[in-house]
């Protein structure tokens, strides 16, 4: 969209919009057919996120019971697994989906409550609208 954008994370409607964190248009009667279109591409990635996240447990199941380890050693203990799975991808290893059976999805912890409006940062709603744009410029899918 002829703007250069940073990386930014993908939240919920319980986070606050940052220019950093990208969260759906608040679902209402009022929401245009565009920004509908935004909150059905960012569930659908978010559900790409979490399907990415159960596949890397059910290969390194280590990471089931982080508990056990460090919090300091976690990030390179992630990297690792992440490592590991791109060689074993590129030397046809492929997913096995039964490694699947004993990995259930897990809620990761998040507020119960939508973020107070003065969380929000006002230029994030810039980045948002930048997004929704982009989309609508992709056509469906």
């Amino acid at each position: 969209m002829g703007k250069a954008q940073k990386y930014v994370l993908l939240g919920d409607a319980t986070y606050p919009l940052q220019d950093w964190i990208l969260k759906p248009y608040q679902e209402d009667e009022n929401l245009t057919q565009r920004q509908l279109q935004f909150n059905y591409r960012l569930k659908r990635a978010h559900s790409v996120i979490e399907n990415a996240f159960l596949r890397l447990k059910a290969r390194w199941q280590i990471l089931l019971k982080c508990d056990d380890c460090s919090l300091e050693l976690l990030p390179t203990l992630i990297l690792a697994c992440c490592i590991l799975h791109n060689v074993c991808e590129a030397h046809d290893n492929p997913f096995n989906e039964e490694w699947l059976e004993g990995t259930e999805p897990t809620e990761l912890p998040k507020p119960c409550q939508p973020a107070p409006a003065a969380m929000e940062d006002g230029r994030a709603e810039q980045v948002r609208e930048l997004m929704c744009q982009y989309f609508e410029s992709c056509g469906e899918g």
